[in-house]
């Protein structure tokens, strides 16, 4: 099993400033300390071994979108943001190059424009003869995909769209088989609703993804039920948009959890690795990386049994299980 990562911002999608690009080029500068480079290759080599992620590289700005690829069968897909589009040519590449079904399965975490804006734009729902399959646990899912098509927000309507699109609603407590992968939900506190999903493939390989997920301290139930829809995960996909002081102060209610609680209910599930996800869109990337410093170093401190691999996500990283 695969994990890819297409988006992993939250809210809405964000791009870097002229001045942010400038800035990275010079701190790059500025490490480089004169040296010169055969290359591209070699530069990049540096650019990559050498240099802090945020200054070398950069977390991306499209919204949530997880793909769970087993390398055979139907396409897996989380959620709908920005970053659907990019995925959508990248799946039908793959198609050509080898012969997987023209079909795409879609688990929704919930209905926020942030999590299914990258509908419109994805290419395979234009595709004589492909086959779309939406699951959500909102029985209202198909209410909300063809109400951002309509006329007064995009000029292509839903049924313009040539694919064979289904809609499926899903129950807690149920598991759902798609080819080799066996699909589970959990229901979690946020605007409207939110889902969890835990994949588990024919290896016994366990994916839990979660975002747009709230623990507030008098709700502790939540805590311990979702710890054990994550037990023994291979991969947790977690919420992290918030620090812990924001997510039980000025943000309390807006459905959304912190780096610390992830690491958490990590401990408690016995999981080998999180990926920090849904990262807030006014931080830049050397905000995202010191979070992501200061996860691992409290995953340290509390940490009493085997260690918990912390990963910060960021479009494009791909992680084997």
């Amino acid at each position: 099993m695969q994990v890819r990562f297409w988006g992993t911002r939250g809210s809405l999608p964000v791009a870097p400033h002229a001045s942010t690009i400038a800035d990275k080029v010079a701190d790059a500068l500025l490490h480089a300390q004169g040296k010169s480079f055969p290359d591209k290759q070699a530069a990049l080599d540096f650019a990559n071994s050498e240099l802090e992620f945020a200054v070398g590289q950069g977390y991306g700005g499209a919204t949530s979108c997880v793909e769970i690829d087993i390398g055979k069968g139907a396409f897996v897909i989380c959620d709908m943001g920005s970053g659907l589009r990019e995925l959508g040519l990248n799946t039908l590449k793959r198609l050509s190059d080898g012969d997987r079904p023209k079909e795409w399965h879609f688990f929704l975490s919930h209905l926020h424009w942030d999590h299914i804006m990258g509908f419109p734009f994805f290419v395979p729902a234009f595709v004589d003869g492909a086959k779309v399959i939406i699951h959500a646990g909102h029985s209202d899912a198909e209410t909300a995909l063809r109400r951002q098509q309509e006329e007064i927000s995009f000029p292509v309507p839903f049924d313009w769209l040539k694919a064979d699109i289904e809609f499926r609603t899903l129950e807690t407590g149920q598991e759902y088989q798609i080819g080799e992968l066996t699909v589970s939900l959990i229901k979690q506190e946020h605007s409207h609703a939110s889902y969890g999903y835990r994949f588990t493939d024919a290896q016994g390989k366990v994916a839990i993804y979660s975002t747009d997920a709230e623990y507030k301290s008098d709700q502790m139930d939540s805590e311990d039920d979702m710890a054990s829809f994550m037990s023994n995960a291979d991969l947790v996909v977690a919420d992290t948009m918030y620090s812990l002081a924001d997510s039980v102060t000025m943000k309390e209610d807006w459905g959304h959890s912190s780096n610390l609680v992830a690491v958490d209910l990590c401990h408690q599930a016995k999981a080998k690795r999180l990926a920090l996800f849904h990262h807030e869109p006014t931080y830049s990337d050397a905000d995202i990386q010191r979070m992501h410093a200061e996860t691992i170093r409290y995953e340290q401190i509390i940490r009493e049994g085997e260690p918990l691999e912390v990963l910060c996500s960021y479009d494009g990283l791909s992680v084997e299980l």
